[in-house]
């Protein structure tokens, strides 16, 4: 079977053509339509599906427990004014480094290495979190706020390592459909860490501090910090019984390590595309991508400071902070969602209007000052509707957000030539990675507001 495969590794760089209806075989003599019909899984395709909840849980997650961290930093009214600002910036900036890092060295790379070793990284972040909102309760708030910036930064290298890592090795395996379960698994992510924080705080009775105003309870801190343990853990086990499978090794071998090639078969080489030349081909796709996502990094500030309009001391607790806030991050990723999804409907994608996409990212600067008009730090709101906070500004900006990015992400394609298509992917991720990172540090100035 390695001869087979080397073989195949051979071969394929020469295949320029697609292989004849009918008639295509391997070497060993299996008909390829036939090989790729059984490769298809649903099992697989769930694995994959986790692998995408995964990568981007404890991105979410961090967001949506902002009230439990304002608890933790009560005490430094500095701290509690830009925690969040920070979490962005170490996390993003995090990422943005090891992306660039994991992409040189992509020569000998193991991705399932880099999968597995993401999991196991996240396991034990999540279960520290989890501990800490059971021991250590003393600690000045100076102490947990390093804790969480050092459990932020390496749950930012678990992201990078199963990013680089699940889209190579999901490329190994030739089907379209397992990609499309990991970008789903994305979405769910953005929603499943918001309703899970809701759950485990309702489930829990509210502590009420001296002055009568409820507070996250650490129980329910625990439960939802737990639960993203149980998560990892649950994606580390079907990923281990995915690579298991016989077949999953054989689509395993274009990304096996250095000493499993064979020594006499060189790698192919592919012809450096300079980036100024993709950047005067995908500008207005690059800058609409860019600004999307910069401008997106506000969102999260703002979220963690509006409050409902409603008397928290006679509402329901759906409209009390602990519960509130992950509420207003659950629509906004409601939002995105819907926005990921209504590109795949044909007649309403921008993908061949790159300016009309440039415009519209840049148009979404308006939605800022609208956070303005909320109830920010329980300071009242010009717009006294809680209605108007979720369905329409948090769901429209969500959908905004959504919709440009995946249609830049989409049609970058259609823009450059066959040849320069692998570069181009590399280049608008990095856009996208860019604009994350420095709308994370310009919101330390939404933080302020």
């Amino acid at each position: 079977m390695g001869l087979i495969q080397r073989l195949l590794r051979r071969e394929e760089p020469e295949q320029s053509y697609a292989p004849l209806e009918g008639g295509s075989e391997r070497p060993d003599g299996e008909r390829i339509e036939d090989l790729e019909q059984r490769a298809y899984s649903r099992t697989d395709y769930y694995v994959f599906l986790l692998l995408g909840v995964a990568m981007l849980w404890a991105w979410n997650m961090f967001l949506a427990a902002a009230p439990y961290f304002q608890r933790r930093f009560d005490s430094d009214e500095r701290l509690l004014r830009n925690f969040q600002s920070a979490e962005l910036a170490v996390s993003t900036a995090g990422s943005l480094g090891s992306m660039i890092v994991l992409t040189k060295l992509q020569a000998n790379a193991s991705y399932p290495k880099r999968i597995t070793s993401s999991l196991i990284l996240n396991i034990a972040v999540f279960t520290l979190l989890a501990i800490s909102t059971r021991a250590f309760l003393d600690v000045s708030a100076g102490a947990y706020f390093a804790f969480l910036m050092l459990v932020v930064f390496s749950a930012s290298l678990a992201t990078a390592l199963c990013q680089n890592g699940v889209f190579a090795y999901v490329a190994s395996f030739g089907r379209e459909e397992y990609t499309q379960g990991i970008m789903t698994g994305q979405g769910i992510a953005g929603v499943l860490p918001c309703i899970a924080q809701i759950v485990s705080v309702l489930s829990v009775p509210p502590k009420q501090t001296q002055e009568g105003a409820p507070q996250e309870s650490s129980k329910s801190a625990f439960i939802y910090f737990l639960t993203a343990t149980v998560i990892s853990a649950l994606t580390l086990v079907a990923f281990v019984y995915l690579l298991s499978k016989p077949r999953s090794r054989e689509q395993l071998s274009p990304t096996l390590d250095d000493e499993e090639v064979d020594p006499g078969h060189r790698p192919v080489t592919r012809k450096s595309i300079p980036m100024m030349r993709l950047l005067g081909k995908l500008h207005w796709l690059a800058g609409a991508v860019f600004l999307t996502f910069a401008i997106t990094m506000f969102y999260p500030v703002f979220t963690q400071k509006i409050l409902s309009v409603r008397d928290p001391a006679t509402s329901s607790r759906l409209f009390q902070p602990a519960v509130f806030i992950p509420l207003g991050f659950l629509f906004w990723n409601i939002g995105d969602l819907i926005g990921r999804v209504i590109p795949g409907i044909p007649g309403l994608t921008l993908t061949a209007r790159p300016r009309l996409l440039f415009t519209l990212a840049v148009g979404r600067l308006a939605f800022i000052p609208v956070y303005l008009l909320c109830n920010i730090g329980g300071k009242g709101a010009v717009i006294g509707s809680d209605f108007f906070y979720l369905f329409i500004l948090q769901v429209l900006f969500g959908i905004s957000n959504g919709y440009i990015g995946s249609n830049c992400m989409m049609g970058f394609v259609e823009w450059v030539d066959p040849e320069e298509r692998e570069a181009a992917g590399g280049f608008m991720s990095l856009c996208l990675v860019a604009g994350l990172t420095a709308g994370s540090f310009l919101s330390f100035f939404a933080a302020s507001a």
